[in-house]
C-alpha cells in the first residue's frame, strides 16, 4: 500500500513538473493586425495556423483598434504594454497609399515608451499586408521594417516559398519581405489559395526561427500604461465650470508676472466688474457667501492663467502655491474652511497637478473691499 501511495505520488509530481516545464517551454508569438474588410484576418488566421503547426508555439491573434465588421468585433484589442511578453510578433495591416494604415500607424506611435526601455530589443518580428492593386506593396512593407528596426527587433524575411505550389494563371502577392494579398484584384476571390499557402508557410518559418531565439533576448513583464492625462478644457466642460474673462489690473502692474516657467498671479473677488460680497466675513458677509467669494476669486486666477499659456491649460504643470488672505474680525479662525474652496477648485481643475502647498491668513482689510484676495504659483511648460 505504502509503496502504491508512493508510485501516485510520484505520478502526480511527475505530470505537475512536465505541466509547468510545458507551459515554460511554450513559445508564444503575437500576430497583431489592422484590417478593414476582413482580408488581413484571413491571411492573419493562417499565418497563425503555420506557426503552430510547430510543436510547443502558441499563436495569438489581436487588433489594433475596435471594428464594427462582425468579422473582427470580437477580436481582442491590444495594448503597446503587452508586446514584450511575447517571443516574437508578426504584424499585419492593409497598405495605404503606399504605406502601412493609419490605425497601424497609430499603434505604433504608442510604443515610444518601449523604444525609450529597450523593451522590444532583440524580439523577432515579421510583416505581411493586404494590398490593393500590388502597386507600392514593396514600399508599404519595407516603411514598415522600418519602424520595427528602429526598436531593434529581428526582422525576419520571408523569402521564396511554396513557389512551386502557387497558381501562377492568375496575379498573386508575394514579397520576400512578407506575405501580401492583391485584395482589389477579384479574378479570384481574395486573398487567394495560394497567398494564403503563403501565409500559412511564413508563419511556419516564423516559428522556426521564434524557437530558436527564444531565451536568447531578457522577456520582459507587460510595462505599467503610462497614467492618461485628460484634456483641460474637456475637465472644464464635463464639470460645468465656467471662467470668467480675466479682470483688467486697475492699476501701474500687468495681470500676471512670468519668471522661468513660474507665473505669480494675485486676484480678489470681482465678478463682472464688481466686488461679489464685499465685507468681513463674520460681520458683513456670511461664511457660505464668502466661499462664493473665494471660487469666484480662484475663477479669475485661472481665468488669468489661461492668458499667461496663450489660451492653452494643458501646458499647465503644478500648481506650485496658493495663498489665501481674508478679509476678517480679529477673532475669526476658519480661514482654513475658505480657502478649500480655491483648493478643491484647483484640483477638479487640473488633477493631481493641481495639488498644492497652501497658506492661508486673516487681515484688517483687503483691497477693495473684497472679501479674499488669492495670491498663486504656478509652473507650466
Amino acid at each position: 500500500m505504502k509503496a502504491l501511495y508512493t508510485a501516485l505520488i510520484t505520478c502526480t509530481l511527475f505530470f505537475t513538473t512536465t505541466q509547468i516545464m510545458a507551459k515554460d517551454t511554450l513559445t508564444k508569438i503575437l500576430v497583431l493586425i489592422h484590417s478593414d474588410t476582413g482580408g488581413t484576418y484571413r491571411m492573419a488566421q493562417e499565418i497563425a495556423k503555420g506557426i503552430e503547426s510547430n510543436p510547443h508555439t502558441e499563436a495569438t491573434i489581436k487588433i489594433v483598434q475596435p471594428s464594427a465588421n462582425a468579422l473582427l468585433h470580437d477580436l481582442q484589442i491590444a495594448t503597446p504594454e503587452e508586446l514584450p511578453t511575447y517571443d516574437g510578433i508578426v504584424w499585419g495591416s492593409p497598405v495605404y497609399f503606399g504605406n502601412i494604415s493609419t490605425p497601424m500607424s497609430a499603434f505604433l506611435a504608442k510604443t515610444v515608451d518601449l523604444w525609450t526601455a529597450h523593451a522590444l530589443e532583440g524580439i523577432p518580428t515579421a510583416v505581411f499586408m493586404s494590398a490593393g492593386s500590388g502597386a507600392g506593396k514593396e514600399l508599404a512593407l519595407q516603411s514598415f521594417w522600418n519602424s520595427l528596426a528602429v526598436h531593434g527587433m529581428i526582422l525576419v524575411p520571408n523569402g521564396i516559398r511554396a513557389t512551386e505550389k502557387l497558381d501562377n494563371s492568375i496575379p498573386q502577392g508575394n514579397s520576400v519581405l512578407g506575405a501580401s494579398s492583391l485584395a482589389s484584384n477579384k479574378t479570384v476571390q481574395r486573398p487567394s489559395e495560394s497567398e494564403l499557402l503563403i501565409a500559412y508557410t511564413q508563419g511556419q518559418n516564423f516559428a522556426k526561427v521564434a524557437k530558436a531565439l527564444k531565451g536568447t533576448f531578457q522577456k520582459k513583464e507587460e510595462m505599467t500604461p503610462k497614467q492618461v492625462v485628460t484634456d483641460v478644457e474637456t475637465t472644464l466642460k464635463q464639470k460645468n465650470i465656467i471662467l470668467p474673462v480675466a479682470p483688467n489690473p486697475v492699476g501701474n502692474y500687468t495681470p500676471y508676472s512670468r519668471s522661468g516657467n513660474l507665473i505669480f498671479i494675485n486676484q480678489v473677488a470681482l465678478k463682472e466688474g464688481k466686488v461679489l460680497y464685499p465685507g468681513k466675513v463674520g460681520v458683513d458677509v456670511t461664511e457660505e457667501q464668502a466661499k462664493q467669494a473665494t471660487e469666484q476669486t480662484m475663477l479669475n486666477v485661472i481665468a488669468v492663467l489661461k492668458l499667461a499659456v496663450d489660451g492653452d491649460l494643458n501646458r499647465v504643470k503644478k500648481t506650485v502655491q496658493l495663498t489665501g488672505i481674508f478679509n476678517t474680525a480679529p477673532d475669526y479662525a476658519q480661514h482654513a474652511n475658505l480657502m478649500n474652496v480655491a483648493s478643491d477648485l484647483s484640483v477638479a481643475i487640473f488633477e493631481e497637478k493641481g495639488k498644492h502647498a497652501r497658506g492661508t491668513l486673516g487681515a484688517t482689510s483687503v483691497p477693495v473691499n473684497s472679501v479674499v484676495e488669492i495670491q498663486a504659483i504656478f509652473e507650466i511648460e
